[in-house]
């Protein structure tokens, strides 16, 4: 069952470690006061789940769960692009999407809150796996990137990494692809104006001419009137779940 293979990864991950506590990076709604799955849309049967306890007796140390978007972007603050900034966003692309924001010097994090990838960007849009239609998720990640890769003839398991080196002939996806981050972007930067996002995940992948066209739309789109536009840089290369993590364990450091 579910408890089981918690408690199985659990065992893979921390053997031989001595741990102070472990922080939970978890997709879909949390409750980090009950350390729950509230709802995770492609896994019905995490719905409820009490992850915080089951690892907790599993490990016999304090377990804290928050979102993982929420983790990202502490992980920047304390380690990457966002260390002594009041504002910033940080970004998730790829297979999962989601925003992160510090604002005016602390973590936002409504009770309830998700990370944006359900934000309505196109009216009567494709469906997406939360029973809505035109979610920032359907048009902004890895999925749709391929969808409309197969449909353009550039093979069926196409990367954003390829589709840039093949120039010319890739353009017009990757170009779609960066617009259509920016749509959520843009809200983001009306609402809070982080002035800031910090890309991680494939938009990495995209290199300097991916993040130009983000930043560009960013700023055509948002009507920014401050002194300074909002700017997109890029994460450090590498695991892109790796800046979430370590948001999870400075969670755990702030909390001992």
């Amino acid at each position: 069952g579910v408890d089981a293979a918690v408690r199985q990864a659990a065992g893979e991950c921390f053997d031989g470690c001595e741990l102070t506590g472990v922080g939970v990076a978890a997709a879909g709604l949390v409750d980090p006061e009950r350390g729950s799955f509230i709802e995770v849309n492609e896994v019905p049967a995490l719905r409820g789940y009490p992850v915080a306890e089951v690892l907790r007796r599993a490990l016999g140390v304090p377990v804290y769960v928050e979102h993982r978007a929420r983790l990202q972007v502490l992980g920047d603050r304390w380690f990457g692009a966002g260390r002594g900034l009041e504002s910033f966003a940080s970004v998730s692309t790829g297979e999962v999407l989601g925003v992160g924001v510090f604002f005016d010097g602390e973590l936002l994090a409504p009770h309830g809150g998700r990370s944006g990838a359900h934000m309505t960007v196109l009216a009567g849009g494709e469906l997406c796996t939360c029973g809505a239609r035109g979610c920032w998720k359907t048009v902004a990640t890895t999925r749709w990137l391929r969808q409309r890769a197969r449909a353009a003839g550039l093979g069926a398991e196409v990367t954003l990494a390829e589709l840039v080196r093949r120039g010319d002939g890739g353009r017009p996806v990757v170009e779609e692809y960066a617009d259509n981050l920016a749509l959520g972007l843009v809200n983001i930067q009306q609402l809070f104006a982080p002035g800031l996002f910090v890309l991680h995940g494939e938009a990495v992948e995209g290199g300097e001419g991916f993040r130009a066209r983000v930043e560009e739309r960013l700023r055509r789109d948002s009507g920014w009137s401050t002194a300074a536009p909002p700017r997109v840089v890029l994460g450090e290369a590498g695991r892109p779940d790796d800046v979430a993590l370590l948001g999870g364990a400075g969670l755990v450091l702030t909390h001992r």
